[in-house]
């Protein structure tokens, strides 16, 4: 077969994938779909560069893995761009067909706890929530013990002469990261001597504020459109996700500050 533009991108499957439930159906569920569907793209492109990223850092790749905090930076503003699109839809709009999504819930995405295992923030209780030896039961789990971008980022300081406390292959990669005044000062000390290395230190900043942005567009976003009621599938709503916000992911990068 003749490869095309269409067949390439599988075109005729794809655009046979938004199928809303609404009698009608309902104007706006086609754009519901639409947006989270592409949240699912990207969030998979983005564990895609995740895992690149890493590799890049443990080897020492500076270059390369600049380029790709900054693809990886773009897609977030992408991600954030896109709650503008969904916050076109009213209130009412949205509530002509949230009863058809019952237990259906953004809370439920598997790839967005895989993005938070991988930037270090592991709940092994997030794991609970899907069936054993379910797809993504399986890939969680593979996240829950698999080294994280922080890990690769101490990594890649040893490369350059930064011994950052302990030995960075005997932490607990399953451990919550903790801020640590021992690598603190090594920052610190990047900071000061080292410009390089210093710029793939904020770009990791830049990254971790992309997180914490895309939250709290998030936040906002299902305030305006639902208030403080429960969420879809149960959830806590806005009062769950208020909970997650201003939390950073590399809690050392931002405690130096206050040292300059």
């Amino acid at each position: 077969m003749t490869v095309t533009y269409w067949n390439y991108l599988k075109l005729d499957e794809l655009l046979s994938l938004q199928q809303p439930l609404s009698q009608g159906p309902e104007h706006d569920e086609t754009l519901f779909i639409i947006i989270h569907q592409v949240y699912e793209l990207w969030f998979k492109e983005m564990l895609h560069e995740l895992d690149h990223l890493q590799n890049l850092l443990a080897t020492n790749q500076t270059p390369r893995a600049q380029h790709t905090l900054k693809r990886v930076l773009t897609i977030l503003k992408t991600l954030v761009a896109q709650i503008d699109v969904l916050e076109t839809m009213t209130p009412l709009e949205f509530l002509a067909f949230r009863d058809r999504l019952e237990q259906g819930s953004g809370f439920q995405s598997a790839q967005f706890r895989e993005l938070e295992f991988a930037l270090g923030r592991k709940d092994p209780a997030a794991m609970e929530r899907y069936p054993a030896g379910s797809t993504a039961r399986r890939r969680l789990d593979a996240r829950y013990r698999a080294p994280t971008l922080w890990d690769a980022f101490l990594r890649y300081l040893e490369a350059n002469g930064y011994r950052a406390g302990e030995d960075v292959n005997e932490r607990n990669v399953t451990l919550p990261i903790v801020p640590s005044p021992t690598t603190q000062k090594v920052l610190i000390q990047v900071y000061r001597t080292n410009p390089v290395v210093a710029g793939v230190c904020e770009r990791l900043v830049d990254l971790d504020e992309g997180f914490q942005e895309w939250r709290y567009r998030h936040v906002k976003m299902v305030e305006r459109t639902i208030g403080d009621k429960v969420g879809t599938g149960g959830s806590a709503g806005a009062e769950y996700l208020r909970k997650s916000l201003f939390q950073p992911a590399f809690p050392d990068l931002w405690a130096i500050r206050t040292a300059f």
